[in-house]
């Protein structure tokens, strides 16, 4: 799991690109996810990738972590 190598004051300050509204991490799957609009945004060589085009869709049912 790469996720430790991403700075924490750089995860405080990361805002959803389409909403400005807060992000959730989520340690397992690599991503930061935006409940709001249900986009999950991949972090890549601990690089989090802000981009719509690369957010993945959550599930209808796909539980938000917290």
């Amino acid at each position: 799991m790469r996720i430790a190598a991403v700075d924490k004051k750089l995860l405080d300050i990361l805002v959803c690109p389409l909403c400005k509204g807060p992000l959730v991490l989520d340690k397992a799957a690599d991503e930061l996810i935006c409940k709001g609009d249900r986009l999950a945004y991949p972090i890549r060589d601990d690089i989090p990738v802000m981009l719509e085009e690369e957010a993945r869709e959550l599930a209808p049912d796909e539980e938000v972590v917290s």
